[in-house]
């Protein structure tokens, strides 16, 4: 516990900062992490970090994570962002022919996923963070997450008794999942009124209430995994708290579902 909380206080010393400063300090801990989260399923695919495979995701990550104002200037038609994803997507592919299939088809399509996943996930992240109110929406966004993730804990473990999804999390509960929702739209309405979004206060709520359950899943989405993969944690980067994939699971999908639904541009 005490490495947990320790562990806690210095992601926080160096995250909040970095979260107010914005601009490429940000921008280079965010390609950071989506590096080390693609890493840590590579690790549990037990592949090298020094392989092709690897390397090139790792680069691809980084173009799914750049702003998409970095790329607007490019004349290139080639070094678009869309065409460099795509041309990602084809080289796992010829990857499966040159390795004689030793790297393999499902191979290509979870690093693939993983990349668009992990790397877009991020990459609005960045588009929240650059926007004109984008501090107030990023907090926003964490706020949702993290009163989910503490109240669906607090009131599971009070009143929980039904199984939410006992073959992949056996611990959440409906009641907690519940709970956690109603405590998060409760406190996002609260900050609503003092740092309005895009929307209507009323707007927002239901917003509110569509982002809290997609916090959720992007929990369980991440659960599943590491259940196929038969791991406790997706990485040891963060004693006590495992890895990237571990900490931002919820956020990798919250943040394209906010975009999906206008509040992220």
């Amino acid at each position: 516990m005490k490495t947990r909380v320790l562990t806690a206080i210095v992601a926080l010393a160096v995250f909040i900062p970095l979260l107010i400063l914005g601009g490429l300090p940000l921008q280079i801990l965010i390609a950071f992490m989506a590096i080390v989260a693609v890493d840590e399923i590579l690790i549990m695919r037990k592949k090298l970090l020094i392989s092709f495979e690897a390397i090139i995701s790792n680069i691809a990550v980084i173009i799914a994570v750049l702003p998409t104002s970095w790329w607007q200037n490019n004349t290139i038609k080639i070094l678009s962002q869309n065409n460099l994803m795509y041309l990602f997507i084809i080289l796992m592919l010829l990857h499966t022919v040159i390795s004689k299939n030793h790297f393999t088809f499902d191979d290509a399509a979870i690093m693939v996923l993983t990349v668009f996943y992990v790397g877009f996930g991020f990459h609005f992240f960045m588009s929240a963070r650059n926007m004109n109110n984008g501090l107030a929406t990023l907090f926003y966004t964490l706020l949702i997450v993290w009163i989910t993730d503490s109240g669906a804990y607090l009131v599971g473990r009070q009143i929980g008794k039904h199984k939410l999804a006992p073959r992949i999390s056996p611990n959440k509960t409906w009641e907690g999942s519940i709970g956690g929702t109603v405590v998060s739209v409760i406190v996002s309405a609260i900050y609503l009124l003092f740092f309005p979004q895009t929307y209507s206060w009323s707007i927002m709520i239901v917003i509110s209430l569509i982002a809290s359950c997609a916090g959720q899943f992007g929990d369980l989405i991440e659960s599943a995994l590491k259940r196929y993969y038969n791991v406790k944690d997706s990485g040891k980067i963060l004693p006590g708290h495992g890895g990237i994939l571990d900490r931002f699971d919820s956020l990798l999908l919250v943040l394209p579902v906010l975009y999906l639904l206008g509040v992220i541009n």
